[in-house]
């Protein structure tokens, strides 16, 4: 007798895949998006990235940051091969 798991794909829960980027709604005084637009525009972040940022940060520090959040996606052109990352 044969095991019926036998020749079945492995269910997505079994094999790790990168996670997709959770999207939510957020409705922020005008003043206060103002504000956060100037700031990660001083960092050179869009102001979706300095959310982010912004929130883990705070996360971490409240040491409730979950060990397995990954880094912050890298956004851009990729280093040119030979270049150092910084």
């Amino acid at each position: 007798m044969t095991d019926p798991s036998e020749g079945t794909p492995p269910s997505p829960s079994s094999r790790r895949q990168p996670q997709q980027r959770k999207q939510v709604l957020l409705r922020l005084d005008p003043q206060v998006y103002e504000a956060l637009a100037r700031w990660a525009g001083d960092e050179l972040r869009s102001a979706n990235a300095q959310i982010e940022f912004l929130l883990r940060r705070a996360l971490a520090e409240a040491g409730r940051l979950p060990g397995g959040a990954g880094p912050i996606p890298r956004r851009g052109r990729p280093p040119a091969s030979g270049d150092p990352e910084p």
